[in-house]
């Protein structure tokens, strides 16, 4: 019985990042629309958007090759493997132990790299220029990545999230600075790889400035679906790495019963919630930078991340 429950709570976790990706996308778009004095579109449009592209016939490029047409499926299922090995509302479940750091970093990688293949396949302007910026911006955020994990496995000496997050709830590790240092960077990269404010808008299709659109601007119908759907699950992948690492209170041990989890999903939302509502009021309150400033931003990051890693060297208690 014990294992019907665990196998359970992982298809429920699979199924809770894949339904509320395009929710958290939408909440965000209110309350930017909100905090401009604009009604803005519901909470629930990017599932009719989504409905609605499934259902508009797809439009291909006469020389575009089997990759463009498989691409958008394996960033999507990429993307949600990656986004479904970090804990939500419990730790410990049945594949916990394949939700390491450093795979995850791969997997998104991986996703990247198709990105970028599929933006030049059919050889548009847009998608070269796209696919370009996309892998200057990687560049500089996958190094950064591996210093925050470098950071974070010498703390918890893992790179395994749930045993992160449980040493993050431990009394002895309090406030540090190297773990602060290593919170910005993670969010410096999270904006950029989300192509978010400052880096990219993704509310507009700007020649100078779009960055992840200019990939995917000749897809359409399902493709493009299954491509929006993906950058919906990635903006919640790294918002959950976020709250794993950095507010793990409310994720329950495994083994919590129904209740338990039920208590983690609660809390799980609220963080969520809370982390789209900083978003929101981050990029609201901020403007886009040139695209060659991107650079000095990420730049940052990796600087970060750099020291919260010497911190950890020189002192044990930094």
């Amino acid at each position: 019985m014990a294992v019907i429950l665990d196998f359970a709570a992982q298809v429920a976790q699979m199924l809770v990042v894949l339904l509320l990706a395009p929710l958290l996308t939408g909440f965000v778009r209110k309350i930017k629309a909100r905090l401009l004095r604009r009604q803005g579109p519901p909470l629930i449009q990017p599932y009719r958007d989504l409905i609605w592209l499934l259902h508009k016939e797809v439009v291909l490029a006469e020389n575009a090759s089997w990759l463009f047409r498989v691409a958008p499926y394996l960033i999507f299922a990429t993307t949600w493997v990656a986004a479904a090995l970090v804990p939500t509302f419990g730790t410990g479940l049945m594949f916990s132990w394949t939700a390491d750091l450093i795979a995850i970093t791969a997997l998104l990688a991986s996703a990247r790299f198709f990105l970028a293949l599929a933006g030049m396949d059919v050889g548009t302007s847009f998608g070269g220029i796209g696919s370009s910026r996309e892998m200057m911006i990687a560049s500089l955020a996958e190094p950064a990545m591996m210093m925050i994990v470098f950071t974070l496995a010498l703390m918890a000496g893992s790179t395994q999230l749930s045993t992160i997050s449980g040493v993050m709830l431990s009394p002895e590790i309090g406030l540090r600075i190297s773990l602060g240092l290593a919170l910005l960077a993670l969010i410096i990269v999270a904006i950029a790889e989300n192509a978010r404010i400052p880096v990219d808008n993704p509310a507009t299709h700007l020649e100078l400035t779009m960055v992840h659109e200019a990939m995917v601007l000749e897809y359409s119908g399902r493709h493009l679906a299954v491509l929006e759907l993906a950058a919906s699950l990635k903006l919640l992948l790294y918002v959950s790495l976020i709250i794993c690492i950095f507010v793990p209170w409310g994720l329950v041990p495994t083994g919590a019963g129904h209740a338990g989890y039920v208590i983690g999903a609660a809390a799980y939302a609220a963080k969520l919630a809370a982390g789209g509502l900083l978003l929101a009021l981050f990029e609201t309150a901020i403007a886009k930078m040139r695209v060659f400033r991107v650079p000095n931003f990420l730049g940052a990051a990796l600087m970060l991340g750099l020291l919260g890693t010497l911190l950890r060297f020189i002192s044990r208690s930094l």
